[in-house]
């Protein structure tokens, strides 16, 4: 019992902001170790609202990925208060009955503005 209280995680709270100094040492060190790689993604607000919103949304769950043209990307899943990917939400219809939805899993950062801003 005792072992289990301590290894708890509040989720909500996993990550804290760093100094713009730290960052930039972090990212050049990546790029240094892996220059061949590295790459950044961005992320919408309302996507990341989208997934947040959920039903016991509590943080996001950021993955790497191969998209459909072989190039690295993320994909982005709402976590609940366990760490565990919310894959399903339950919705009740307006007569009372259940059923179980698939939640907003996303993807498609970086790759759409480049896109959309013709490059």
């Amino acid at each position: 019992m005792q072992k289990e209280q301590l290894t708890q995680v509040d989720v909500a709270s996993i990550g804290e902001a760093i100094d713009h100094e730290l960052a930039r040492k972090l990212i050049n060190s990546y790029k240094e170790t892996y220059p061949e790689s590295f790459t950044g993604t961005v992320i919408g607000r309302n996507i990341i609202e989208q997934i947040l919103s959920q039903p016991g949304c509590v943080g996001i769950h950021f993955i790497d990925a191969i998209n459909e043209v072989g190039q690295k990307t993320l994909v982005y899943v709402g976590v609940d208060a366990d760490g565990k990917d919310i894959l399903e939400n339950v919705v009740v219809s307006s007569n009372g009955t259940m059923s179980a939805q698939p939640a907003t899993v996303a993807d498609r950062g970086w790759e759409q503005l480049i896109t959309w801003l013709g490059l």
